[in-house]
């Protein structure tokens, strides 16, 4: 298996192969012991932990159409953010409980990481 970088941190092949078996699994997301896994099609691409700037989840709603009226469906997705809050990568999850669970562990394996969206920019008056 080929990984690929988010970051500039480079790592050896087979440190990442064996990090990569022995993560836990969410969804598309693997948590090792130093690095956040995302599986994206074919390829398999990963951050140190270190390199995590902010991680928050964006719930976006899908409007449908159903037999009896409409309503909407709630994507889960984690968004993962590196040097200036600089967006990396979202990745969609499994579900409302995963993301939940997958963000629980995530503030126990990058402390100094910010949880929550960014600051939105207010507009000059």
């Amino acid at each position: 298996m080929k990984f690929y970088p988010m970051t500039a941190s480079e790592a050896e092949e087979s440190e990442l192969n064996k990090e990569y078996k022995t993560a836990r699994e969410i969804g598309k997301v693997k948590m090792g012991e130093l690095r956040l896994f995302v599986k994206s099609g074919l390829k398999t691409y990963y951050i140190p932990y270190h390199d995590v700037r902010r991680l928050f989840r964006r719930v976006m709603a899908v409007p449908a159409k159903l037999c009896c009226g409409k309503g909407d469906f709630e994507i889960e997705n984690l968004v993962i953010c590196g040097e200036g809050d600089k967006e990396l990568a979202q990745v969609q999850l499994p579900g409302k409980k995963a993301a939940q669970i997958l963000m629980e562990e995530l503030k126990q394996r990058v402390p100094e990481a910010e949880f929550g969206r960014p600051p939105q920019d207010t507009p000059a008056e």
